[in-house]
């Protein structure tokens, strides 16, 4: 055993986690082997967890939202409009556009704790994603489900990948939170995000 990983051993006995490479990936004790596994084997684990964590709710995404032993405080499958909020039992209206995962949860949790619940554990899940777009010279351009650690390479390969005369160094995406929805060049490692469109020009040589 390394310095460095018996050092990480006295910290895990101290705090109740894993800290793994002490790179500031931080998971539970007593997680499952299989998650362990995953984050150490495969950094790209770790962009997946901080994208979900970061993922702002706007129209499109489908939430559930519950309540650890407390059905009628339970929510399935809503789907969010453009009118930003939620309806949610002894709290009321919950406006939840702009928000992460962790707010709405957050938010839950003071709405109902003392008053209605001693202790509440809350946890909010995004059943569907958004979509993003992908236009121009690939096999089926349209709208796709937006999934965490999204790339331009990945985005490509879900709309059927290039055509015969795509050019793959042709590639613009106009963001959803910019305002100027300008397009910019993009190249096939560059992150999408959810409302995002994707256009792959023609190769004209």
């Amino acid at each position: 055993m390394t310095l460095s990983r018996f050092l990480c051993a006295i910290k895990a006995a101290a705090t109740g986690v894993l800290l793994l490479g002490c790179a500031g990936l931080v998971v539970a004790a007593d997680a499952p082997a299989s998650q362990v596994g995953e984050y150490a084997l495969n950094p790209q684990a770790s962009v997946r967890v901080s994208a979900l964590s970061s993922y702002k709710l706007a129209a499109g995404d489908v939430i559930s939202i519950r309540v650890l032993g407390e059905d009628e405080f339970t929510r399935e499958k809503i789907r969010l409009t453009d009118a930003g909020t939620v309806s949610f039992p002894a709290i009321g209206e919950i406006k939840v556009l702009g928000r992460t995962v962790g707010d709405l949860e957050a938010i839950v949790v003071a709405g109902l704790k003392g008053r209605i619940l001693v202790n509440p554990k809350v946890s909010v899940q995004i059943d569907e994603y958004r979509p993003f777009y992908v236009n121009g010279m690939v096999d089926k351009p349209g709208g796709y489900p937006f999934q965490p650690g999204l790339t331009v390479r990945k985005a490509v390969s879900l709309a059927g990948g290039f055509k015969e005369r795509a050019s793959p160094s042709k590639i613009f995406v106009i963001r959803e939170d910019d305002p100027s929805q300008k397009a910019q060049k993009v190249d096939l490692n560059t992150f999408i995000g959810p409302g995002d469109i994707l256009t792959v020009e023609e190769s004209f040589f």
